[in-house]
């Protein structure tokens, strides 16, 4: 490949923002620079700059970035940019600021499907795909490629998130003096919910005792599944109707008291990520106690999400990912927000009240074509928590992102 041909390494920039937490953004990083391309990346904060310390700092007011990330991005030569999620207000304008000049976007983003895949799309995610979504065009599509290939599971340590997300935050505020005009995209203190989440380890034995008692008791009754999202999630702050998932949280039990039958229950699940800042628990046995409908609910901090799933008459979801685990398996699925899943024929169209007493399954077939199109278009095999799974994200997305355009 010539150095004057467009796709060459060389002649390529890639700018990289906020990643996940770990080391998985500076590894890409190393990779694509160790290929010949010219690698960049703006820090933000002192967690970014304790992750990748010879980033380039942005220390001004946020009314400024527009401007800076603009001329940074011409001044270096930039055709790349490079972020962890589309919806944090510094990503979102530097997307902006990229589509004006036409700097291609490479948008990172949990998997689309569970478990050990992670997305990479040009330009955004869920409600910002430029995948279509229309049915009969991925029957067409997957008719012409290979099944989604079977790997053996990928060691995960949630736990190891945690630890990462602690020591980000607390760089955040050991390094404010750096930055001081850096404010969280985050809603909530970000030490602080750190420190809630490492308390969280010391009541776990306390929390599967509690909902081991609540599974039993929601066992006797065929039961729907709603699992949680985090809270800050810029999937459900930009991505839904809701806001926040208070407000998701009031819509679904509202529809349930109202028009679920008798005999069907609800089982909540915490995401398993939450750091335990929002009291759900206290949240939901308010609601459902105000509702009547105590007895029909039951919330769940942890357990076994994939044996919930084989339970359950069919989940409501507002885009999490895991709404593909129950499509995997057939159950019906009612999206309230906008996943890329959200598909006539693979997720329920009916107004949620008539999702509890008729829910419809996906059609046969119209999963596996959307999978197949997945993997072949925007899904990377591998995960954040662990070297093994790392390894496998660096090495497939420096080939994708030093193909040719």
């Amino acid at each position: 490949m010539s150095a004057s041909d467009p796709g060459a390494p060389a002649a390529r920039c890639f700018l990289f923002l906020q990643g996940p937490h770990g080391s998985f953004f500076p590894r890409l990083g190393k990779t694509l620079a160790a290929s010949g391309a010219r690698v960049r990346r703006i820090n933000l904060n002192g967690g970014d700059r304790a992750t990748w310390p010879g980033g380039d700092a942005f220390r001004g007011p946020e009314r400024t970035w527009p401007g800076h990330v603009a001329r940074y991005m011409a001044r270096h030569g930039v055709t790349d940019l490079i972020v962890f999620g589309d919806g944090r207000p510094m990503h979102a304008t530097a997307i902006t600021e990229a589509a004006r000049a036409g700097i291609r976007v490479h948008v990172f983003e949990e998997g689309y499907i569970r478990p050990d895949w992670i997305t990479l799309e040009r330009e955004g995610v869920n409600g910002h795909s430029l995948l279509p979504r229309d049915p009969d065009w991925y029957v067409g599509e997957g008719a012409t490629l290979p099944p989604l290939p079977e790997h053996p599971p990928i060691p995960s340590f949630s736990t190891g998130r945690g630890w990462a997300a602690f020591f980000y935050y607390a760089e955040v505020v050991l390094q404010n003096w750096r930055f001081p005009f850096h404010r969280s995209h985050r809603d909530r203190d970000p030490v602080w919910e750190g420190i809630t989440y490492l308390r969280r380890f010391r009541r776990h034995e306390e929390e599967a005792a509690r909902v081991a008692k609540d599974i039993l008791r929601m066992s006797e009754r065929t039961f729907f599944l709603f699992p949680l999202q985090l809270n800050s999630d810029y999937q459900i702050r930009i991505h839904s109707p809701f806001g926040t998932m208070y407000r998701a949280i009031d819509v679904v039990l509202e529809s349930f008291a109202r028009a679920a039958p008798a005999q069907i229950g609800l089982v909540i699940k915490e995401h398993p990520l939450d750091s335990g800042l929002n009291d759900w628990r206290t949240v939901i046995e308010a609601k459902t106690a105000a509702l009547g409908i105590a007895d029909r609910v039951v919330f769940v901090e942890q357990g076994d999400l994939l044996e919930m799933v084989e339970a359950s008459l069919g989940m409501v979801v507002i885009n999490s990912t895991s709404g593909t685990l129950a499509l995997a398996r057939g159950k019906p699925v009612k999206a309230l927000g906008d996943p890329v899943y959200d598909i006539a024929g693979l997720t329920d169209p009916q107004p949620l009240d008539a999702f509890w007493s008729a829910p419809q399954p996906p059609a046969p077939g119209l999963y596996d074509a959307f999978c197949r199109v997945l993997a072949n278009r925007c899904l990377i095999h591998g995960a954040f928590l662990s070297n093994a799974g790392i390894e496998l994200l660096v090495t497939e997305s420096a080939r994708r992102l030093l193909a040719r355009a």
